[in-house]
């Protein structure tokens, strides 16, 4: 399938996507934290084949760019944002692919275009449940300052780490795959920038309930049984309320989910 990097920019926002294959179906994907766009290369030859995909990359990920510092994105600016690219490149009707963090890309667009939406794929989907650890490092200003202390320290988060492990506050496999995204300044950068200024990227479960069954939006949700970082038991009262929901339960963890999915037998529709 023949591809084409663009970029796309709105006010001083700039994203950076790739545009694959030539059907008359069109799938926009995000990806999760820590990737980029290339991680749906093996999917677009697999299950989207016959789609014409669209895949971005998030801000302080690839080649985006978001030129507001800390202030944070606001779900009515990306919507705005993408109905330009919408717009621009001509698409009416689409689907929706959000990986880990890009769940919250994608659910945002549900909300703002849940007429236009054929079908959402959510794979290991961030926002859906919102940990108690994130809202900590994002909201109060006291903890975000620690957090971003933590930057130039990264001790501080090591010890503290330690500390939760010894403590049996967090899962020991969660906080193995939160010092992978940790050790280097780079990722620390990335990680601090992204959960701030992505924080109010967040949903209300009921009204995203309310909003998928008025519509009657397909959704197919794909988790990992050994995933650490996204459960399928924190997931499991939005999956009971959702009738349409297409439930696919891999045996892999979380970073390997994309890459066990694109090997099963699953085409799009």
């Amino acid at each position: 399938m023949e591809s084409s990097a663009h970029f796309f920019q709105y006010q001083q926002a700039r994203l950076h996507y790739t545009k694959t294959g030539d059907g008359q179906q069109v799938v926009l994907l995000f990806h999760g934290f820590g990737h980029d766009k290339n991680i749906f290369d093996q999917l677009a030859t697999t299950h989207f084949k016959s789609y014409t995909l669209y895949a971005f990359d998030l801000f302080f990920h690839g080649k985006s760019s978001w030129g507001y510092s800390e202030e944070p994105l606001e779900k009515h600016f990306w919507i705005t944002c993408m109905k330009a690219f919408l717009s621009e490149n001509k698409i009416e009707k689409f689907s929706v692919v959000g990986f880990s963090l890009g769940g919250r890309f994608a659910l945002s667009l549900i909300e703002g275009f849940s007429k236009q939406v054929d079908h959402l794929y959510l794979l290991a989907p961030d926002g859906i449940k919102t940990s108690f650890w994130y809202s900590l490092a994002t909201y109060p200003v006291l903890f975000r300052k620690l957090f971003k202390s933590m930057i130039n320290h990264p001790n501080r988060f090591f010890n503290i780490a330690n500390m939760l492990t010894r403590l049996s506050v967090m899962d020991k496999g969660l906080i193995r795959f939160a010092e992978s995204q940790m050790n280097t300044e780079e990722k620390r950068n990335r990680v601090y920038y992204s959960w701030v200024v992505f924080r109010h990227l967040s949903f209300s479960q009921k009204k995203l309930i309310a909003l998928l069954n008025t519509c009657q939006t397909p959704v197919t949700l794909v988790l990992g049984e050994f995933d650490k970082v996204i459960t399928h038991k924190n997931l499991h009262p939005f999956v009971k309320r959702v009738p349409q929901m297409k439930l696919f339960l891999l045996r892999c963890g979380h970073n390997d989910l994309i890459q066990v999915f694109s090997k099963t037998n699953f085409i799009a529709q």
